[in-house]
């Protein structure tokens, strides 16, 4: 059966895919500078070697046999998958891969070196580099695909979707948050004239932050006997199924930045190791795209991390484990739900975060067009920092361009998931308030199971064997729909 060829060569690749994800996050944890040269040939030639498995001529005619055989809902699903990933990846050849990875390999790790001193003069060519084999790729992809170069390369994190629907829901978004802002600027300044801002006493050493974070992890469901927490420049989720790796950055004079890009990560964590063990190497098996994820790492974050009844069984852990003695569940409500314009994407509030991602839409978009030429990127870049929240970064590239490991590492088409899967997070929220009896008070109790349970017969068992919006559809009841993120919005920053 040529569904059996289909079925053993997945499992290769995924072979070849578990030895690259762990390559890349023993990169980003442990690897010494000295290391970097070796590291990008090898993570080069592991690319090139698996595109060519999964490139090769044959399985088209395998893909076609597969088609016409006899199989079930799940292995019609698994060939359906596996014929738009072929596609995809039939866009590029194996030489083309190789160099792509070598050259994102080595612009990353300048990045880091480069980022902390403000170094965008010695940045710029590596990063120039980056953005002409981007433009290559999107126009390789193009051809084939029959879309736009920019939705060529969306269409590698989010299936489905398409620049111009997300250009039309950001403008709406935009609308909305230009007068929303302010009104939650100003409701807070009120609330802040009865319960003024309270200074938690640091420092928090990293070991008992990281102490408190495994806690809360683990009593959110993760598994850390197929996962753990490292340290790295950027906060991120990566390994696979059976062995996540997340990680996170710590600063000593306050504790709760780190501990939500923890939960942040475990949602990520949560979504891969509740993926369907058995036939793992399936592509209709793996995460649908990033929206989705970036769905599930909000949801944890956004929709239960941080309400109220979330800090009555957190708060006693971080009184226990950092000394918060004194620290009610209003003050800390008061941090975690602090709106404030600032120049970090990644330490936003969920108010002001998605102008973060529309600016880096915006200008992704004009760079893959050519439109936009990679040394003016800082220019634009404070151009629309200023219409948006007000902030000049002119000058200062680490918090302004230099910021993010997306580009760096050649992921341009990926920062709209990240806006798309806030909308989503809202939306599955307000589903598990309708059918999970009680949810807010199960959180209150420590006790995830309920919603969890929800979360793993609607999106985590799906996997990719239906499309995002129909995931959506069936989850939910209705397709994307904003109006649940404006409504949450609403409700906690104007309530």
């Amino acid at each position: 059966m040529s569904f059996a060829e289909l079925d053993h060569l997945c499992r290769r690749l995924e072979a070849l895919g578990h030895a690259q994800a762990m390559l890349g996050v023993d990169e980003a944890v442990n690897m010494p500078d000295g290391g970097a040269e070796k590291r990008a040939e090898a993570m080069s030639v592991l690319a090139s070697m698996a595109h060519e498995m999964a490139t090769a001529p044959h399985i088209a005619d395998w893909i076609d046999k597969a088609e016409t055989e006899d199989l079930d809902a799940a292995q019609r699903a698994a060939v359906v998958e596996f014929k738009r990933s072929y596609i995809n990846r039939t866009c590029l050849s194996s030489d083309f891969v190789a160099r792509q990875v070598n050259a994102a390999m080595r612009c990353e790790q300048l990045w880091r070196q480069l980022r902390a001193k403000n170094d965008w003069k010695d940045f710029l060519p590596s990063f120039e580099n980056i953005v002409l084999l981007a433009q290559e790729e999107a126009a390789r992809r193009a051809d084939v695909l029959k879309l736009s170069p920019y939705d060529a390369l969306v269409e590698q994190y989010d299936p489905g979707s398409r620049s111009a629907e997300i250009a039309r829901v950001f403008a709406d978004l935009k609308g909305f948050l230009k007068t929303f802002i302010p009104e939650a600027l100003e409701a807070q300044a009120r609330r802040r004239e009865r319960l003024p801002l309270k200074a938690f006493a640091g420092p928090f050493p990293i070991e008992r932050q990281k102490a408190l974070g495994l806690e809360l992890m683990k009593a959110v469901g993760f598994n850390f006997h197929h996962g753990r927490l490292d340290i790295s420049h950027h906060p991120f989720c990566g390994g696979v199924p059976s062995d996540v790796r997340m990680t996170t950055r710590y600063r000593t004079d306050e504790f709760l930045s780190s501990l939500m890009g923890m939960l942040h990560e475990t949602g990520h964590g949560l979504y891969e190791q509740n993926l369907p063990h058995d036939l793992s190497h399936w592509p209709s098996m793996k995460a649908r795209g990033m929206a989705m994820h970036e769905s599930q790492s909000l949801f944890q974050e956004m929709q239960l991390s941080r309400r109220p009844e979330f800090w009555e069984f957190a708060l006693p852990k971080a009184r226990d484990i950092l000394g918060l003695n004194d620290v009610t569940i209003e003050d800390l409500l008061a941090h975690v739900h602090r709106v404030e314009r600032g120049f970090i994407r990644v330490d936003a509030d969920e108010a002001t975060y998605p102008l973060h991602v529309i600016l880096r839409f915006e200008l992704e978009q004009e760079l893959v067009t050519g439109k936009l030429a990679a040394s003016d990127v800082p220019e634009a870049w404070d151009a629309k920092m200023q219409e948006y929240l007000g902030l000049s970064t002119a000058g200062n590239f680490r918090d302004g361009p230099m910021q993010d490991v997306h580009w760096p590492s050649g992921a341009f088409g990926y920062f709209p998931s990240y806006t798309l899967g806030a909308m989503m997070a809202a939306q599955q929220w307000a589903a598990v308030e309708r059918s999970v009896p009680g949810a807010a008070g199960q959180i209150a109790k420590g006790d995830f199971s309920g919603i969890n349970a929800w979360r793993n017969a609607n999106i985590w068992s799906k996997a990719s064997m239906f499309s995002t919006p129909e995931i959506m559809r069936q989850a939910t009841g209705e397709p994307l729909n904003a109006k649940y993120f404006e409504q949450h919005l609403r409700a906690r920053y104007l309530g």
